[in-house]
């Protein structure tokens, strides 16, 4: 099977987690820095889980699992460690076409979650299809060496240069070409060197465009 890659906002949407322990604490702080309304559906937690309950950062059902904990759920992710428990969850997502995804049960998934690292918006994920997470996460070490800050400060950049260009109403195969020549420039050294001023000169000398550059 190949899976459909997608970047899913789901912000203020309902995410449900079953399950209370570290796995499941992983899960519910990368909902939460997504923006999701996280409902934790568990006996016990972790100190950490119980300290975002407290804070009002997640709601929390202290009970077992129930089938109608999922009812009106954007995502389901199961967690626990009990397999008939993780059946039962993925069952009742399937049956109300709700996204599921059982840790570390890619058969009992419809979507998996891949190892993700971020320099600001840009985002680099790697997957493997459910198949090995510890090779998926080697390969986002890997990537993390390779993309530093400096490109999270050129996205932010980009994006500034993009709604200039763009504003033009010049031709996509032009605007293209201009935003090309930016990346093909040494702009990403002299981020790292902290020389604004040439990342001013390059910009202006290339794209005709005076931006203010702070990093």
């Amino acid at each position: 099977m190949v899976s459909y890659p997608v970047c899913l906002n789901i912000s203020n949407e309902r995410c449900v987690v079953v399950g209370g322990g570290e796995v499941a604490e992983r899960k519910v702080i990368s909902l939460l820095e997504c923006g999701a309304k996280v409902i934790l559906v568990a006996r016990a937690l972790t100190p950490a889980l119980r300290e975002m309950r407290d804070a009002g950062r997640i709601e929390h059902r202290a009970d077992d699992y129930k089938e109608e904990y999922v009812d009106g759920a954007f995502l389901v992710i199961g967690a626990t460690n009990r397999d008939d428990v993780n059946e039962r969850v993925s069952e009742d997502a399937r049956k109300r076409r709700i996204p599921v995804n059982i840790v570390d049960e890619p058969a009992r998934c419809t979507f998996t979650v891949p190892s993700v690292f971020r320099q600001g918006d840009l985002q680099i994920a790697v997957s493997t299809g459910g198949k090995s997470p510890a090779l998926a996460r080697r390969v986002r070490e890997d990537l993390e060496k390779r993309y530093g800050p400096e490109y999270e400060t050129l996205l932010e950049i980009m994006g500034t240069l993009r709604e200039r260009i763009l504003a033009r109403k010049t031709p996509w195969e032009d605007n293209r070409e201009l935003f090309e020549s930016v990346l093909d420039s040494d702009i990403l050294s002299h981020i790292r060197d902290g020389r604004a001023d040439k990342v001013r000169d390059i910009l202006r000398d290339l794209t005709g465009e005076d931006l203010e550059v702070k990093f």
